[in-house]
């Protein structure tokens, strides 16, 4: 049970003072305050209005094995006691952060054995922008600065993390991208190839990487970075083939392939990582989120051994935070990474609750307004359109009828999250069948309320 606040003096306080992340401020002070979020179990939570709400975003993307796990409490409580914090810039370190970097390299396997630790999934794509350009310099080519990103991409909010991103709204704050970083077409099926063959499609996306080193010059690109399914993209699940004719590309030209785990990785998919999931082999994994299950801000940047190898001719690497390898991060991080083995949660999201996800999700694809359901593992999302069997939108563009929807879906006890027409989730890796049952009724549900008013739209 949460502590008796006084929720009316907290939202007062809120918009007097504090300035949440991505919002407009303005729209807060006329709501009178945000929701304020009390406490938290299982798969529910549970705001200052008495609201349970089933969460089908597991926080933001990272709530891997629920909440209220006493014992992520305990090992924190016990780090803290012993060690509460050390840095890792004075040629030291920490006996939390060393095993932890021991057991995320187990995980990865094969080159990626080498672990670089941040506080969240911006640091750790900073530190893949920095680190990319340092090898390339070391290793005596120091025109390849180029990075290649797509289009709708999301790689964080620093200001190397919203270029390399390709989210035109975010571009437009801070005169973004910075020099250097060029953007490709997405892997977007339903909506930019709608009505082509997948596969074809998969393959002229990957292609567009090609056309686009040319373009550069082979000899002045770094590397290509890319989430394997798109998470704030609104889970943009590539065609099959077209990571593996991504890579062969990267290959071609010696360029270094990026794997943005950030979302992906800890289970999500139905594998420790999205790439192994999806069948290709980076050379650098940044990682965050369900690192720790969002319990204590922490994140990570897997380097392949070949990287390393060039980087220990160069130096010092002039890079890090005062929190990176943080040991108390570390401690927990580690174990909800006990947790995830002991209790199987990444097969139970490969052969039980990925499937039934998608089983669950497909009652929906004969609603009037749905145009495709989809999911991989335990990310999943809903196409609302105008017209059923198109990819026509509500009032001619994107972004009318998510929004309706998902306030619906929140009124009605389900946190999901609305980009642009997308209805997109990633409930907690613990959720139940009769759990997947009530999201799905819920969207359904919320569909039918929503109706008129999109109609409305026209």
């Amino acid at each position: 049970m949460a502590r008796n606040y006084d929720i009316a003096e907290l939202k007062r306080l809120d918009v007097a003072h504090h300035l949440p992340a991505q919002q407009d401020y303005k729209l807060i002070e006329d709501m009178g305050g945000s929701r304020i979020v009390t406490h938290a179990d299982g798969c529910y939570i549970h705001d200052g209005d008495g609201n349970r709400i089933l969460d089908g975003m597991a926080g933001l993307w990272c709530v891997n094995v629920g909440y209220g796990r006493k014992e992520l409490a305990d090992v924190a409580y016990e780090q803290m006691l012993e060690l509460p914090f050390y840095n890792t810039f004075f040629k030291t370190a920490t006996p939390p952060t060393v095993m932890l970097a021991d057991r995320i390299a187990g995980i990865t396997g094969g080159k990626l054995q080498h672990i670089f630790f941040n506080g969240s999934g911006s640091e750790a794509n900073d530190t893949v922008f920095r680190m990319v350009r340092h090898y390339w310099k070391v290793k005596g080519e120091p025109k390849r600065t180029v990075f290649i990103s797509r289009w709708n991409a999301y790689h964080g909010s620093t200001v190397a993390g919203v270029s390399l991103g390709g989210m035109k709204f975010m571009h437009v704050q801070g005169d973004l991208p910075i020099p250097g970083i060029e953007h490709v077409r997405q892997p977007y099926h339903f909506g930019e190839g709608f009505g082509t063959d997948p596969y074809e499609f998969g393959q002229q996306c990957a292609a567009a990487i090609e056309e686009k080193i040319l373009e550069v010059g082979p000899e002045n690109v770094a590397a290509f970075i890319g989430e394997p399914v798109q998470g704030a993209g609104g889970v943009i699940i590539p065609p099959d083939g077209y990571w593996q004719a991504v890579e062969a590309i990267c290959r071609k030209y010696g360029i270094l392939l990026v794997a943005d785990e950030v979302i992906c990785g800890y289970g999500r998919t139905g594998e420790w990582f999205g790439h192994q999931r999806l069948g290709f082999t980076p050379d650098l994994v940044p990682m965050a989120k369900g690192l720790s299950s969002g319990y204590l801000p922490i994140s990570a940047t897997a380097v392949s051994s070949d990287i390393v190898e060039v980087l220990k001719t160069g130096g010092d690497f002039i890079h890090g935070f005062t929190y990176s390898g943080h040991p108390v991060s570390a401690a927990v991080a580690h174990r909800n990474i006990d947790i995830i083995e002991r209790e199987g949660l990444v097969g139970r999201v490969r052969d039980d609750v990925g499937p039934y996800l998608a089983e669950a999700l497909a009652r929906l694809n004969d609603h009037p307004l749905v145009g495709e359901t989809r999911s991989i593992g335990l990310l999943g999302a809903v196409e609302i359109v105008s017209k059923q069997g198109t990819n026509e939108r509500f009032g001619g563009s994107e972004g009318n009828a998510g929004p309706i929807v998902r306030d619906h879906c929140i009124d009605n006890g389900l946190m999901v999250r609305a980009i642009r027409d997308t209805i997109v989730m990633s409930p907690p890796l613990i959720i139940t069948r009769a759990q997947i049952d009530d999201l799905v009724d819920i969207i359904c549900r919320s569909l039918d309320e929503a109706m008129p008013a999109l109609r409305a739209i026209a």
